[in-house]
């Protein structure tokens, strides 16, 4: 054995809360947990191994409801597990708690990653989910205005789909589910996106030296027209 890796895990004997670990491999790429290597790698063995080869699978299913692949190894006359788990598709937890791993770590997901994970095992994005209490009079109608301008310009949108209501132009971009305003709308198109997400802004310092702070400038408003003023500032002459 060389070392522990992202999809590797030594532990010298058996307890429980290592299914922690399980947990975490099936939310991540998978991977393969020992049971009887210490953690320099070296094969310790382990007394009761044929009575978990028996009682792991089970275990694994009725705690985390997933299977895993459990084999008993040998080296020399030493006795030791191997537990294949695979990654799956849907998000893992123990006791309440979603576990990945990270490197060599085990990290208990919370708040935005915990949020991030369960989207991303939905097969969805942040920016994907529906803004919940915001409506089309939350966008800016500057905003249309700068997009329709900058697209005109570029060509990349037909200039049928530029001609329709703002409202349908949000469908055609995909930006809403039928109903409702995705949260990439309020971002792109909303008067004020850090009624969303806190810090939504563009901050510009202007310095004298590295550490000498002149003056700085908070630009706010959609993600088009922070855009449009920051070029502005950054580029007034062109």
């Amino acid at each position: 054995m060389n070392s522990e890796t992202q999809n590797i895990e030594w532990k010298s004997t058996w307890r429980d809360e290592y299914l922690k670990w399980v947990c975490g491999f099936a939310n991540a790429n998978g991977g393969v947990l020992y049971i009887g290597i210490d953690d320099s790698g070296k094969v310790t063995g382990i007394e009761n191994a044929k009575k978990l080869l028996e009682d792991l699978p089970n275990k694994i299913r009725d705690i985390l409801g997933i299977m895993a692949e459990v084999n008993l190894l040998l080296e020399g006359d030493k006795q030791y597990l191997e537990i294949i788990i695979e990654p799956y598709s849907t998000p893992i937890s123990y006791k309440g708690h979603f576990y990945f791993r990270s490197g060599s770590t085990l990290q208990d997901l919370k708040g935005p990653a915990l949020e991030k994970l369960l989207l991303k095992k939905m097969g969805k994005r942040w920016d994907g989910i529906e803004a919940e209490d915001f409506g089309f009079d939350d966008l800016s109608p500057e905003a249309f205005e700068i997009f329709r301008k900058t697209a005109r310009r570029s060509k990349r949108i037909p200039q049928e789909d530029l001609n329709e209501s703002n409202e349908k132009l949000i469908e055609l971009l995909g930006l809403s589910t039928g109903k409702e305003l995705k949260r990439a709308a309020v971002i792109a198109f909303g008067k004020s996106p850090e009624k969303l997400i806190t810090g939504a802004y563009v901050k510009i310092g202007f310095f004298r030296t590295h550490t000498d702070l002149l003056y700085q400038d908070e630009i706010h408003g959609s993600l088009f027209q922070q855009v449009e003023k920051t070029m502005d500032l950054l580029l007034p002459n062109i």
